[in-house]
């Protein structure tokens, strides 16, 4: 659902109190357990303090708590969500890593899909080609072309598994791409290596690539996503240059529940969270991570996780990545 077509269909429920009878209480009636599973001071991090900040104002000023439980990839995080109490008082975020890409390529102790009750999307920021500025590189095809004629040109990652791995895996199976996988503890070692030339390319969320970007280092070849971004109108996108399936792909952020939670408890937190998530305070802080806000319904969101979920277990299949084998 597109940001103009849910301002329409807002209407009059927009105006509503955001809170339940639920028995003798009102829900919510206490703060609300926001569980993050990632280490304080990153995006993830990020993302959750803005959007809970605002969140909490639009539900008559709930408190958040945001616990940030990292480690395992995510499976501590996504473990304490799934067996906490379906009442409403659990919440976490999850994001395309705990419910995409980490169940595509290793077993976990969850089920991404059978575990959770969807609550709704908060935004997703494209992922971005990027390649050394040293090198003779300005467009798809070059790109392509370089690298299956240099045979030692490798590309880094963020950690074998993650996003930035799996696309450009399915950008070798879309394009016949020949190049390596260097794979790195997290994106800033990841970047460093790329600046100093010891990997050639890389695809990392924009946020990541946007100070590279600014001071030349690294150049853009193309963006995931349907449209370009404003901040860097001439990089194309993928679907542009006729290069299909990476128009919905995005580094994504959601927000789930045990699974059980019941019917009134998601509906105010779905209207309470898509309320906030066209307000100009929340888009602002957002755009900080270049994220673009995208309201959807709790089926809506589901659907995407479902979909997105299926992409990587295919591309993880295809290209034998398979990190606990």
């Amino acid at each position: 659902m597109d940001r103009r077509s849910f301002l329409l269909g807002m209407g009059a429920g927009a105006l509503a109190l955001p809170s339940i009878s639920l028995g003798q209480s009102k829900y919510p009636n206490k703060p609300i357990s926001y569980i993050v599973p990632v280490a304080a001071g990153g995006g993830s991090d990020y993302v959750a303090r803005a959007t809970t900040s605002e969140w909490g104002k639009q539900m008559d000023d709930t408190t958040f708590v945001v616990e940030n439980l990292g480690g395992g990839g995510g499976v501590i995080a996504c473990q304490r969500t799934a067996r906490a109490a379906p009442d409403g008082y659990t919440l976490m975020q999850g994001y395309v890593a705990t419910l995409g890409t980490g169940p595509a390529t290793r077993k976990v102790s969850y089920d991404p899909l059978k575990d959770f009750s969807p609550v709704g999307m908060i935004g997703g920021t494209p992922n971005v080609l990027v390649v050394d500025a040293k090198l003779p590189i300005t467009s798809l095809k070059e790109f392509v072309d370089y690298f299956n004629k240099n045979a030692t040109s490798n590309y880094g990652s963020a950690g074998a598994g993650s996003l930035t791995h799996l696309l450009m895996e399915l950008l070798k199976q879309d394009t016949g791409l020949k190049t390596q996988h260097i794979a790195y503890k997290g994106i800033a070692p990841a970047f460093q290596d790329l600046v100093g030339g010891r990997t050639q390319a890389m695809f990392p969320g924009l946020a990541a690539a946007v100070p590279h970007l600014i001071s030349k280092t690294v150049r853009a070849i193309a963006l995931t996503g349907n449209k370009r971004n404003a901040r860097f109108p001439d990089v194309p996108t993928f679907e542009e240059l006729g290069v299909k399936g990476f128009d919905d792909v995005l580094q994504w952020y959601g927000v789930s529940g045990p699974k059980g939670l019941s019917a009134d408890v998601v509906k105010v937190l779905n209207d309470s969270l898509n309320a906030v998530l066209i307000k100009p305070e929340l888009e602002k802080r957002l755009q900080i991570e270049a994220i673009l806000p995208m309201p959807m319904t709790p089926q809506e969101f589901d659907h995407y996780v479902q979909k997105d979920l299926a992409r990587w277990k295919k591309v993880a299949q295809e290209q034998n990545i398979r990190l606990d084998a």
